[in-house]
């Protein structure tokens, strides 16, 4: 028993000035702690990119645009290690803001709030940012893409951020953003909460100034999302913090099983997460207990990394970008039409 329960050692990291990021990564499973978990979390990723025909989701919560993880999100689209995107209406908003030119600023957490506020700069943690060139987008969004937008037409979030992605990725400058990149390789975006951001109250003041009739219809993008796991066979989820994304995902395993009768719980999964379970609270709630309620299957491959994201997602992404210099995977192809939902895969070679 005694050694059956001490069969495996730890390893200690040699350093070597030329050892790569993947090698390093894979060394850190013989490790302990948030450095094996981390570990742990690319081989989960490893086989998701591994598996045959598997929906990947990507659940993406707090400010990770403005804290410069916006072209890892964008080359993560690009290489289709991720399927479907579901995000805050603010990282929307922050991406279309650096596609249209504009930056956010290294700051100070220590800087006074009341003479930022004087100066019309905003905070976020130790980031800055131009509060008057928010006010130029907002301006923009509500006279220059609510145009395009129907009056009376019932859009999901995935429609208005499919439209946006294609009126970005028009401009070749402004390509290089989530949502062009989505828009151009075929991964739908939801924000589940998009009325809670600039984006949203963008559209609202269209309504009200413009007399406009733009509806976004919440309900609707708990049908597409949905769809998606039903017709799923399988799918793997990747949350990057918690909050509405990570349960907005959790949700279509359940409604799947419930309309399908048959189980469609996700599969293969991982979090990160500075958030703990003990409060009770979603964001840092175990995938273990995801499981009593059907959202990850019993016998699902999973890992756990209590880590700040802007530390833990540079080193797994590089780390799988050396793993994977070519994904062979067959990636799902979604099509909407009116009120009919299709699912196919195609062989994608790098």
């Amino acid at each position: 028993m005694k050694k059956e329960i001490l069969k495996e050692p730890t390893e200690p990291i040699e350093v070597r000035p030329d050892k790569k990021i993947s090698v390093l990564v894979k060394e850190m499973l013989s490790t302990a702690f948030q450095g094996r978990k981390l570990a742990e979390a690319v081989e989960v990723w490893s086989g998701m990119l591994e598996e045959k025909q598997t929906v990947i989701w990507l659940g993406l919560a707090g400010a990770m645009v403005p804290a410069g993880m916006r072209k890892i999100i964008v080359y993560l689209i690009k290489r289709r290690m991720i399927d479907v995107i579901v995000t805050t209406g603010a990282n929307m908003y922050h991406d279309l803001y650096e596609a249209m030119g504009k930056r956010h600023f290294i700051g100070t957490y220590l800087a006074d709030d009341i003479a930022l506020r004087k100066c019309r700069v905003d905070r976020i943690y130790d980031v800055f940012a131009d509060e008057d060139k928010f006010y130029k987008l907002d301006l923009w969004i509500e006279k220059k893409f609510c145009p395009i937008l129907k009056d009376g037409y019932p859009y999901s979030s995935r429609e208005v951020l499919h439209l946006l992605g294609q009126t970005l990725y028009e401009k070749p400058r402004r390509r290089e953003s989530i949502l062009a990149a989505a828009y151009r390789h075929g991964v739908p975006i939801f924000c589940p909460a998009l009325n809670d951001s600039s984006l949203g109250f963008s559209i609202m003041f269209a309504n009200r100034r413009e007399k406009r009739n733009i509806i976004i219809n919440a309900l609707k993008d708990v049908d597409e999302s949905s769809h998606i796991t039903e017709k799923a066979k399988s799918s793997s989820v990747i949350y990057i913090g918690g909050g509405v994304p990570k349960n907005f995902i959790q949700q279509t395993a359940v409604i799947a099983s419930y309309q399908t009768r048959h189980e469609r719980s996700h599969r293969l999964a991982i979090q990160i997460t500075t958030d703990m379970p003990m409060w009770g609270g979603l964001s840092g709630c175990t995938l273990e207990e995801g499981q009593s309620w059907g959202k990850i299957n019993a016998e699902a491959d999973k890992a756990v990394c209590h880590a700040d994201a802007t530390i833990a997602l540079p080193i797994i992404i590089h780390s799988l970008s050396e793993r994977f210099r070519k994904v062979h995977r067959r990636v799902p192809v979604f099509q909407w039409r009116e009120n009919d939902f299709s699912l196919k895969f195609r062989t994608r070679v790098d």
